[in-house]
């Protein structure tokens, strides 16, 4: 029954999309997505934690995310509708559980967004004098996401060219970085300087995972993805694979130039890169704006179109689905996200919800593995031949057994923070149920 409720959902839901978004289009939205401002920052977190340990944590947890990414990738195969996982969940397990999946989705990539914009104008910000701060500050969050905003309306193929762009912008820096940092380093900085605790590498998972998450955001365009049953798999691949292996070598190079000074660095790149050149300081700091402006180019090219597959499908005001006549951009959808998000950047409220963004997407990961193995089970197909994955049930093992240990890290405050958003979900939709019964037909 869900399965022809999917069906049906998914033919209305992207009915007058343009899938023409190819592998490697799709494949650079999602590394974009992934690698964001936290690679910049993060190698330094993680050697608080952990110490010279730290590349096992993005090795351990680029395994359990890639088994999420096989199972991301066989449901998308199968489903490759707009909202992504959302549509993947809601046929598995009906409408219920696809709201609160897309609910946890759209909520924690808004929130996120907002924050990423905040930290690019507290960036841009610092250049101007003290009475000036205010005013830059606003200025570059309203016009950094109205003007993503704006090219994302001109259509799915110009937000798509964007963060291709942006994407090959911001990692110029980072391979920069590897290829200076690789022969400044030096065996004795990979010495423990730190001992470690269990909660210390359970904190140390936490933050490998929120670096290497973003991959569900770009997945919300899937209905605009050409040929999705081949396309959806090789793009996360490829981007898995790659960013895994760029931060491996990225938390070494640190650790092996910076050694234990790496823990207590506040820009932890730039900090390496002064050791060899003053210029290259420069040049990771630049790359810092750059990687942040290229996340909110992904993420608003993706995260708005859970809000018009919740539209298409009744569970948000119609408007929200409507498509521009010319673009056939859900452009409704973008300009509200946008909006939000630049409230939340105007505010800054983000900063503590951090690691309940995580545990929020982790939740998410849970049910999209479960998901696609139901849907691998039952033999659904909505578009051509599927991945059919041979070791399916493993990484579904996998996936979900990860994720559940990650949550289980939070703290008891986090946990029931993810368990209220989690609660008001099914009660809002319930309500809406409620009052979609009542209407007279």
């Amino acid at each position: 029954m869900h399965v022809i409720v999917a069906l049906v959902r998914e033919n209305q839901r992207d009915i007058g999309l343009v899938r023409a978004v190819g592998p490697w289009a799709f494949a650079a939205s999602i590394v974009s997505m992934i690698v964001g401002a936290g690679i910049f920052a993060v190698p330094a977190a993680l050697a608080a934690c952990v110490g010279p340990y730290a590349p096992l944590a993005f090795l351990a947890c680029g395994f359990a995310v890639g088994a999420v990414a096989i199972c991301f990738a066989e449901g998308g195969s199968r489903v490759p509708t707009s909202g992504g996982v959302y549509g993947v969940i809601e046929a598995a397990f009906g409408p219920l559980a696809g709201y609160v999946s897309g609910t946890l989705l759209w909520v924690c990539c808004v929130l996120a967004c907002g924050a990423v914009a905040a930290a690019l104008a507290d960036v841009a910000a610092t250049l101007f004098p003290q009475s000036l701060i205010g005013p830059v500050r606003g200025a570059v969050i309203v016009g950094v996401i109205g003007g993503i905003a704006l090219v994302n309306i001109g259509g799915v193929a110009r937000g798509a060219r964007l963060v291709s762009a942006t994407t090959a912008l911001k990692l110029a820096p980072l391979a920069i970085f590897i290829l200076a940092g690789a022969s400044a380093i030096h065996s004795s900085n990979f010495v423990l300087t730190v001992q470690p605790d269990a909660q210390g590498f359970g904190r140390a998972l936490i933050l490998a995972v929120f670096a290497l998450v973003g991959m569900e955001t770009s997945l919300c365009a899937s209905g605009e993805v050409v040929q999705p049953n081949r396309t959806i798999p090789r793009a996360l691949a490829i981007a898995m694979l790659s960013t895994t292996i760029l931060y491996v070598a990225i938390q070494v190079i640190a650790q092996g130039i910076l050694g234990s000074s790496l823990a207590t660095s506040k820009a932890p790149l730039a900090d390496a890169m002064a050791h060899i050149h003053p210029a290259l300081r420069a040049v990771m700091l630049a790359g810092t704006a750059l990687s942040m402006f290229g996340w909110l180019g992904s993420d608003i090219l993706g995260s708005p179109r859970q809000l018009f597959a919740f539209a298409r499908d009744g569970l948000l005001p119609r408007v929200l689905g409507q498509l521009h006549p010319r673009s056939h951009a859900p452009y409704v959808a973008i300009l509200c996200y946008s909006t939000i998000a630049i409230g939340l950047a105007l505010t800054g409220t983000f900063a503590e919800l951090v690691v309940l963004s995580t545990l929020a997407i982790a939740a998410l990961y849970i049910a999209g593995c479960a998901a696609s193995w139901v849907l691998a089970r039952r033999g659904v197909a909505l578009s051509g031949t599927p991945l059919n994955f041979r070791f399916l049930g493993a990484a579904t093992v996998i996936g979900i057994s990860s994720m559940l240990a990650l949550i289980a890290l939070g703290s008891r405050q986090e946990i029931i923070g993810l368990a209220t958003l989690i609660g008001l979900s099914i009660l809002l939709y319930l309500i809406q149920a409620r009052i979609a019964l009542a209407k007279p037909y």
